[in-house]
């Protein structure tokens, strides 16, 4: 798979790209990405890429000439069969795990890194197939979303883990948030590992899974749970889980003295 970066600061993916999982796929050919600095598609000699907004306003806005000549030297790079063109902005859909696999679906993809206080509008409009926002927060540039983005997807890459079936059991890969891991040593500072997962049953060590997964869901992030998404065991458990929340909350507590 290749991401082609289109950025103002190719620099600053260097450090990321260089370690890790990153890097071994990098190394291995599994992924690629190429930078492609804006200013280099400046027209003037002092590669001025950004300029006042009409209509006034504070901040600088990047000008749609050296961003458009940089993407389509991209596309052209790939005999004009590029992938989707991603712009990085905050008013973008909100990136999540679905994005992810839909984007490692695809041989290749464009990243547009918006920068200072904006973009022409005319960058969305002629080039961007879809824009993509990390959350509702504000950013000084794309760079560090695309990062993410890359860091994301890439994971989903076949042959970039280690172990093939690694992100099947992610957070959001299921629709719920992951259930807790531990390792040794088996007791730590007065905590002990949970006892199911010490007894080499493997169902009952699945099922414990799944419950710790609806539980830390249910507390932290409700709206994940599609009903779609839930078994009849899971139901069941719900239920209890929900019957015995309900005692809990009846029971009167007992004060000091009594």
């Amino acid at each position: 798979m290749v991401f082609d970066v289109v950025t103002l600061f190719p620099e600053m993916f260097s450090g990321p790209l260089s370690v890790s999982i990153l890097k071994r796929a990098i190394d291995a050919g599994i992924i690629t990405v190429r930078l492609t600095n804006i200013r280099d598609y400046a027209a003037d000699k002092h590669r001025i890429v950004d300029d006042t907004p009409f209509g006034g306003g504070a901040g600088m806005v990047l000008k749609p000439e050296p961003v458009s000549r940089a993407v389509e030297a991209v596309r052209r790079s790939h005999g004009g069969n590029a992938g989707p063109v991603v712009l990085l902005c905050p008013r973008g859909e909100r990136f999540s795990q679905t994005i992810a696999r839909e984007l490692a679906r695809e041989q290749h993809v464009v990243l547009i890194c918006g920068h200072y206080e904006g973009m022409d509008e005319r960058v969305s409009e002629h080039l961007a197939a879809r824009e993509i926002s990390l959350g509702d927060f504000v950013l000084t540039g794309g760079e560090l979303p695309a990062m993410v983005l890359i860091d994301a997807v890439s994971r989903l890459v076949p042959g970039v883990l280690g172990e093939a079936s690694a992100p099947a059991f992610d957070s959001f890969a299921s629709g719920l948030l992951e259930h807790p891991h531990y390792t040794k040593p088996r007791q730590f500072r007065g905590m002990a590992v949970p006892e199911v997962l010490l007894s080499g049953h493997h169902a009952r060590i699945n099922r414990w899974r799944r419950e710790e997964s609806l539980i830390r869901t249910l507390v932290r992030r409700p709206e994940l749970v599609e009903p779609e998404e839930v078994d009849a065991n899971d139901r069941d458990f719900m239920k209890k889980l929900a019957a015995h929340l309900g005692r809990l909350l009846s029971t009167p507590r007992q004060g000091p003295g009594s």
